[in-house]
């Protein structure tokens, strides 16, 4: 897939210890985030140990599949020719569980769509092929309605 790497190598490492829990409910199209078993503190990207108490007995919660954009920035200069400009990187919040903090995540949107601080998006996912899946986000998720 143009634009995330797909056909020229540009890979995560799916087997590293701290992530690959990540990457293994990617492929079966799910969510999740790095939990703390200890204080229950969540946190994303995963790390070896817990930001919070320093724990090392973490484990994956799975976390909704919709969001809202934090902020974006346009990438117009071309570094790289597999990934063609302009493209947007965005930073997505998503709230794992009601009342909690919320969580970021990285993502890639083609060009220069039109957003906003708390424009919703919700995860698609992308198959690289040699088994590895992306999530990534889409604008187009529909608005709360007003009652």
């Amino acid at each position: 897939m143009s634009g995330l790497g797909g056909g020229i190598g540009l890979r995560p490492i799916t087997d590293d210890p701290d992530t690959s829990g990540f990457f293994a409910a990617a492929r079966e199209h799910r969510l999740v985030v790095q939990t703390c078993r200890a204080c229950a503190h969540q946190q994303q990207p995963p790390r070896p140990r817990c930001r919070s108490c320093r724990g090392d007995d973490l484990g994956w919660e799975e976390v909704p599949g919709e969001g809202r954009v934090h902020t974006w920035t346009v990438v117009e200069h071309q570094i790289n020719p597999h990934f063609p400009v302009p493209y947007t990187s965005v930073l997505v919040d998503v709230e794992p569980r009601p009342g909690d903090p919320t969580v970021r995540f990285l993502g890639h949107l083609p060009g220069r769509p039109h957003l906003r601080v708390g424009t919703p998006v919700t995860v698609e996912f992308i198959d690289l092929g040699e088994d590895v899946v992306l999530p990534n986000w889409a604008v187009g998720a529909s608005e709360p309605s007003a009652t």
